[in-house]
This record gives structure tokens, C-alpha cells and sequence, in this order.
């Protein structure tokens, strides 16, 4: 596996790149799609690759690992296999679930004792353990172990999480070190930058994970509620140090105008439930702004959903059927929603690569944000 660094944006801090792996190769900047349990939901895999055009899907180590459970993934011969997608995939280590299961976790220096969302009983992960799971899930990509900081958070927490971080990654990176992959591929690990929305630990973690060498970074902790200001600021502090040759990945954020403006920071990967979620409840993304599907106004129009003319699903589906659908709570209206947010997404992360490859990303961005802005 390697990166390749191909063009940085005149005006801006935007890079376009390719991550090369043994599942095929990734154009960034690039869009994740969210497979939580094995799969993005209420969408066929043949919709991810024809429709959507994902390059790359993530799994959930806490949620695959409770169900279907590790026996039942290796027995398939790994998340792949199992769940028949044969693009690169990504795995998150858990520690965005420490964080959401603040009522029924321990944390200690060892690990994190959870319990359960599915049927009470008591788990433990530590950063070893966290590494043994991803291998046996066989994402190409795995992330390392780490505490997620809620939003706000006082600052001795949130030094204190972040030097365990750190520790943690230690003994992530020697257990890789000490593994090999299980399905004849390749894995390589991502640490995660923490430090909530400090600056001096911002900066610190940066220059610690950086020390690893690691194959790409991530900066985790700004999707937890922070201001827009405070999301810039630090992605923009981090990218400033995290060496330019790696990949940069930044995990859980966000619309459409985020992943416009932390392009232009220097991000080159994204992950986000929102296109999917806000799909099932009638959110649509368009290039001229975000439509709430379920409104009145739109029950006779007969327009396309996205009135620029693109259309992100295999048939031109009306916002008044749709809106039908979405209101008579039809499986096919949320299918169609969904494939449309995703859709869009990796839509505009594609032209976002296009324009930083001709150089005039900058002025593109500065006309997109407002209108991805505009409530329709």
C-alpha cells in the first residue's frame, strides 16, 4: 500500500491524491460511506459501486464485533467476503463508542470495560485486543485505539485522555508489529490525533503521532458538538504539522460545506453518517441547498430532486413522489433518499478533485458553500 500526492491547490491548502491497497485504489479527496454493521443501510452493494460510485466503506469494530460476532467473519474469510464488497474498506477501532457509551463503560489504562447495547453483557477491549479484532474483521485500513473527548470538555480530562492516547497507541503499533493479516492482503494502521479544542494539545498530539511513521493519520474529536469555528481551527492547526506525504483522515465530519472548507485545510479523507441518516428522516442535499423532503410545499412538484439537472439514482424520481413515499414511510423512499445524499456526496468529492487538479479549487469552493447552505 502507498499514497501518492499528486497536485495541492494554488489558493488553498487542497490536495488530490491516491491511496493505493490491494482492494484497488482510492482517489482523494475521498467520502466514506458508513457501513456500521457490514453494511450501509437500506442500500444493495451494487448501488454502493454503480449508483453511489463509493471507492470505500467503513465497518464498526464495537458493532461487528458484538454481531455478527468474530467467529462468524472469519469463518466467511473476512468482512469482504462476507459481506461481498471487493473495494478497500476501513475500519474504526471502538473508540468513538467509548465515547457514546459514556453510561455503561470503564475506562482504565489497561482498556475499556462496556456493556452491551444488544443484550447487557460485559466486554473488554483494550488496544491489543482492539488490533486482534480489526485483523480478524480484515479492513485494509484500521484505525488505533483511542479516547474519544466529549464536547466541551475541561482541559485536565481532556490532557490527561490525551497522553493515554498515546500510550494506547504504543501498544496498537506493537501489536501490529507483533500480527500478521489473516487474508493474504495487507493492513495498515491510522493513529488518531486528540486534544478536543485545545490548541497546545492539539499541536502536541499532532507531533506525537506524527513521531509514529504511521502509514496516515486521523484527528478524531471534532464531531461532537464543537462550533463550526472550533472544527476549522483545529483541523487547520493539525494539518499544518501532519507530514504532507501521508494521508490525512478526518473521522466523522460532516455536511457538505465542512468537507468543502477542511478540503481546503488539507483533509483528504471523510466518513459521516449524515447523508444516510438525515436521508431516512426526508434531508436531501442538492447543489443549490438542503431540501426537507417531508414539506408541503413540495407534494405537487414534479421537479427532479436535485434541480441542476444531476441526477444521483438510475431513474429521474420526482420530489412529489418522493415525498410521497417518505410520508406513506415506503422502504423504497428511504432506499432512494439514501443512494441520492451518498450519491451527491462522493458527487462533489469528485469535482473537488477535479478542480484542485486544475488548480482553481478555491474559487469553485467560495461559490459552492453559499448555495450548499440555502434551506430550500
Amino acid at each position: 500500500m502507498h499514497f501518492s500526492l499528486l497536485a495541492t491547490d494554488k489558493a488553498s491548502k487542497a490536495r488530490a491524491g491516491e491511496i493505493h491497497t490491494d482492494h484497488g485504489v482510492i482517489e482523494t479527496p475521498i467520502f466514506m460511506p458508513v457501513g456500521t454493521a457490514g453494511t450501509v443501510k437500506g442500500v444493495h452493494q451494487h448501488e454502493l459501486n454503480e449508483d453511489i460510485r463509493a471507492e470505500i466503506i467503513l465497518g464498526n469494530t464495537y458493532h461487528l464485533f458484538l454481531r455478527p460476532g468474530l467467529e462468524v467473519i472469519e469463518a466467511a474469510g473476512g468482512l469482504h467476503k462476507f459481506n461481498g464488497w471487493n473495494k478497500p474498506m476501513l475500519t474504526d477501532s471502538g473508540g468513538y463508542q467509548v465515547y457514546s457509551l459514556a453510561g455503561s463503560r470503564k475506562i482504565t489504562e489497561e482498556g475499556v470495560k462496556f456493556q452491551s447495547h444488544i443484550d447487557g453483557s460485559y466486554h473488554f477491549f483494550t488496544p491489543e485486543r482492539a488490533i486482534d479484532i480489526q485483523r480478524t474483521i480484515g479492513a485494509d485500513i484500521i484505525m488505533a485505539f483511542d479516547e474519544c473527548t466529549p464536547y466541551p470538555c475541561d482541559y485536565k480530562y481532556a490532557k490527561r485522555s490525551m497522553h493515554m492516547t498515546h500510550r494506547w497507541l504504543k501498544r496498537c503499533m506493537d501489536q501490529m508489529k507483533a500480527t500478521q493479516p489473516k487474508y493474504g492482503y495487507d493492513q495498515v494502521l491510522f493513529p488518531i490525533v486528540q486534544g478536543s479544542v485545545y490548541k497546545d494539545l492539539r499541536t502536541l498530539s499532532a507531533e506525537a503521532i506524527s513521531s509514529f511513521d504511521a502509514f496516515g493519520n486521523a484527528i478524531g474529536g471534532l464531531s461532537v458538538g464543537e462550533p463550526d469555528e472550533d472544527l476549522y481551527e483545529m483541523t487547520d492547526l493539525v494539518c499544518e504539522i501532519l507530514p504532507k506525504e501521508k494521508p490525512r483522515y478526518l473521522m466523522g465530519v460532516g455536511t457538505p460545506v465542512n468537507l468543502l472548507e477542511c478540503i481546503a485545510l488539507g483533509v483528504d479523507m471523510f466518513d459521516c453518517v449524515m447523508p444516510s441518516r438525515n436521508a431516512r428522516h426526508g434531508m436531501l442535499f442538492t447543489r443549490n441547498g438542503i431540501i426537507n423532503i417531508k414539506n408541503k410545499k413540495w407534494y405537487k412538484d414534479f421537479s427532479p430532486l436535485d434541480e441542476s439537472g444531476t441526477s444521483y439514482v438510475d431513474h429521474a424520481y420526482t420530489k412529489a413522489y418522493l415525498r410521497h413515499l417518505i410520508i406513506s414511510k415506503e422502504n423504497l423512499g428511504i432506499q432512494i433518499a439514501t443512494i441520492h445524499n451518498l450519491a451527491f456526496y462522493l458527487t462533489l468529492m469528485k469535482e473537488a478533485r477535479q478542480h484542485i487538479l486544475a488548480g482553481d479549487f478555491n474559487e469553485w469552493k467560495n461559490a459552492m458553500v453559499p448555495k450548499l447552505q440555502n434551506r430550500l
